[in-house]
């Protein structure tokens, strides 16, 4: 055992027995070489039963991240460019002051359309062709590209059904095909197969509160509230949502962003270095955000680090995390892919203090 797998495995275990942790994965790839692939702690506290290294974990709106690298890859392929208009592939997308909205904008959150119907229903959530006929009716809520917020769940039914009609392949099938075949990755999935038996971690969340529904339009809807719960239903694992339900590994997470990186990883290089980097270039400081809020970050898909961010303090770090502290990611200048994966949500999140240790022992070593 190396050194610093032996280090994250023992601080793991630390932040378990103490209740900081549940059940954690932490895997990380440095110029190509798997160096962690550390666990600890409890997939499911009803049964006892322990994590694994091939333990699925909902990671949340890390998802979007592989999003952004199946659309990036159809852009690569031609199938695509970042100004396609989204009503050029799906016409009744146009409706309502949705006509001139792009892929690039839709990849930056800056496209316009964040929220969904106070009653959108459960079902609705788990139906593919439901809910994006919904999503196609919504109102523009302002001009594209004149300001960012966060697209927490659009993002991922618009830009899937994108995917989904230039391809002629449904997006779970995409992300099997395009990301999981090429790596040989066989812990990641955004809509479990109705016949998998992998093991799902059972997601904890002792402060989470179930909002009113007051009849205001949500990013998330109240019928998806509290996501952990959403999460842990079997009906939720199996849809395909995918800007929130990927289910997954960390060591998937991490090969993921390793095959991002300039050379790979076994020979594959899921997007070539010109392209990460188009898709890693900011939007404007100057662009309004939420409440003037900062705009995030956002590149085309993958937030991009800056000083204080637990992706890395420089733009070669790029990456997204996810409700209740998952995360995957890649820093360029230290040639590393990191991914972690955890089930208890709770304030005390130790995810950066792990991250840092990781990093300060790739510096060391």
């Amino acid at each position: 055992m190396n050194q610093i797998q032996q280090n994250i495995q023992e601080l793991l275990k630390r932040l378990c027995a103490a209740g900081r942790e549940r059940g954690i994965q932490v895997a990380a790839y440095h110029r190509g070489e798997l160096i962690v692939n550390a666990f600890a702690g409890v997939a499911d506290e009803r049964t006892g039963t322990l994590v694994s290294s091939d333990t699925l974990f909902p990671v949340f709106s890390v998802t979007k991240g592989l999003v952004a690298t199946v659309i990036h890859q159809l852009v690569e392929s031609g199938l695509l460019t970042y100004e396609t208009r989204i009503a050029e592939v799906w016409p009744e997308f146009g409706a309502d002051g949705k006509q001139a909205m792009t892929i690039e904008q839709m990849l930056r959150h800056t496209a316009g359309i964040t929220t969904l119907p106070a009653d959108t229903s459960y079902e609705e959530t788990c139906n593919w062709d439901a809910i994006c006929t919904t999503i196609a009716g919504l109102p523009a809520q302002w001009e594209p590209g004149t300001r960012c917020e966060y697209h927490g769940l659009t993002y991922g039914w618009i830009l899937g059904e994108v995917a989904q009609r230039v391809s002629g392949r449904s997006f779970s099938q995409l992300i099997q095909e395009n990301i999981c075949a090429p790596l040989g990755i066989q812990t990641m999935f955004v809509g479990l197969p109705e016949d998998s038996v992998s093991q799902v971690a059972w997601l904890e969340h002792p402060e989470a509160e179930v909002p009113e529904n007051d009849g205001t339009p949500r990013v998330v809807p109240p019928s998806m509230q509290p996501l952990f719960a959403w999460m842990n239903r079997i009906e939720s694992r199996h849809t395909c949502m995918p800007a929130g339900n990927g289910l997954m590994s960390a060591e998937a997470l991490a090969r993921h962003y390793a095959a991002l990186l300039p050379g790979g990883i076994d020979g594959v290089e899921l997007l070539p270095p010109e392209r990460v980097n188009r898709a890693t270039t900011q939007i404007s400081p100057t662009l309004p955000g939420l409440d003037s809020s900062p705009t995030f970050g956002w590149g085309m898909g993958y937030l991009v680090g800056e000083p204080g961010n637990i992706l890395g303090d420089t733009k070669a770090a790029f990456g997204v995390g996810g409700h209740g502290g998952a995360i995957g990611f890649a820093d360029r200048s230290r040639e590393i892919a990191v991914g972690l994966t955890r089930n208890l949500f709770k304030a005390d999140d130790p995810a950066l203090e792990i991250v840092n240790e990781l990093r300060r022992l790739v510096d060391k070593s």
